[in-house]
């Protein structure tokens, strides 16, 4: 299992692994793939400290950073961090404060401790993005730098160019992915419908191929309900340079989730998840529970753009991670459809072997078919 692009980056295998745990981060690197951090959530000083950290124990492997510069949002071209927040609360109706904190006090949601809150817009846009993006850029070890939500402004992309890293970009449609390729993003990531997170509405294995054809010879990876080595093999012989992942690495050993929020991934079966826009204001695939039903519901304001809904509902994200084991049914637990693989508490390394075990065992049973 081995492509160009493992060779680019100085990795053995073609496994990006995105999460926002750094512990995740450099277990993948150290066991031959690449991990991808997700800054959205971070103030810059708070990601110095995870990429410092990330430096001291990844080795000499390379890692990545993801950050999330929408294409269109709220506020576009406010390039102030506190101009923009001051800007954009102006804009958040009042009812939808309150519909969201009924909803927290309705589930018996304790409120979060003074001294532990802090800003609303975390990521979401260029101004805080872009901060992020510098700080990634002052540790060597970072070779990438992904965007979660469409393509990255023009100086954006130039400023990680000049500093001799990578750009890629996820994307859910053809249209989307030549828009990268005719920016200069050096990776496209085609994320199916299957995916967790924010995910368009083509399936997977349906998107991949219109993709790598729309872009060649631009590298793609595919994203979108992996979980198993079969299905690697399914992405590279359709002429994929790796895949990207996500969802698999929120069981593993190492990660940060809370055990309550990790009893709800292993019991969830594939079919639990929806694509709402309940939390982050944009399609966002997610464990459907209360929270997700109550947006939907006759007395739900309905829904803000991009960041609004998020600002709105940063306050639940912290406070139902924080007190997990009260909050499930009301809890943000982003997650793809391959949640119901996902059955078991595993190592870093465990996922990466057994990943590797199947894509042997799948490339033989091809070649065991041919005349």
């Amino acid at each position: 299992m081995h492509t160009e692009l493992c060779d680019k980056l100085g990795i053995d295998l073609p496994i990006f692994a995105f999460t926002h745990c750094r512990d995740v981060v450099a277990a993948v690197s150290q066991a031959g793939g690449f991990g991808v951090l997700g800054a959205v959530g971070f103030t810059p000083e708070q990601l110095e400290i995870e990429c410092k950290w990330i430096d001291e124990h990844v080795g000499d492997k390379p890692y990545g950073v993801d950050i999330v510069i929408p294409g269109k949002y709220e506020g576009m071209g406010e390039i102030d961090p506190e101009k923009l927040e001051e800007q954009l609360r102006a804009l958040i109706p009042e009812q939808h404060r309150e519909f969201a904190s009924k909803l927290l006090a309705d589930h018996g949601v304790p409120e979060m401790p003074a001294d532990e809150r802090h800003h609303e817009l975390l990521g979401w846009t260029a101004a805080t993005a872009t901060p992020q993006v510098e700080v990634a850029l002052q540790h060597d070890k970072v070779r990438l730098i992904a965007n979660a939500l469409g393509t990255p402004p023009e100086d954006v992309i130039q400023k990680i160019h000049d500093a001799g890293r990578l750009v890629s970009a996820l994307c859910g449609r053809p249209e989307q992915a030549l828009k990268h390729k005719q920016a200069g993003i050096d990776i496209i990531i085609a994320q199916g419908y299957e995916g967790g997170g924010h995910t368009g509405e083509i399936g997977s294995v349906v998107l991949w191929p219109q993709v790598i054809k729309a872009v060649a010879p631009t590298p793609v990876l595919a994203a979108g309900g992996i979980g198993s080595g079969d299905q690697i093999a399914a992405a590279l012989a359709m002429g994929a340079q790796g895949v990207w992942t996500g969802s698999l690495w929120l069981t593993v050993r190492e990660a940060e989730s809370p055990p309550a929020q990790m009893d709800s991934y292993l019991g969830a079966s594939s079919r639990d998840t929806v694509r709402s826009r309940s939390y982050t204001g944009k399609p966002c695939r997610m464990l459907r529970n209360e929270w997700t039903d109550a947006w939907e519901g006759a007395e739900s304001p309905g829904y803000l753009g991009m960041p609004l809904q998020g600002m709105v509902t940063m306050d639940a994200i912290a406070r139902t991670h924080r007190y997990a084991d009260k909050a499930q049914s009301v809890a943000f637990n982003p997650v793809g459809q391959v949640v119901g693989m996902m059955n078991e508490v595993r190592t870093v390394r465990e996922v990466i072997y057994k990943l590797s075990e199947e894509y042997i065992e799948a490339t033989e049973r091809i070649q065991q078919l041919a005349p």
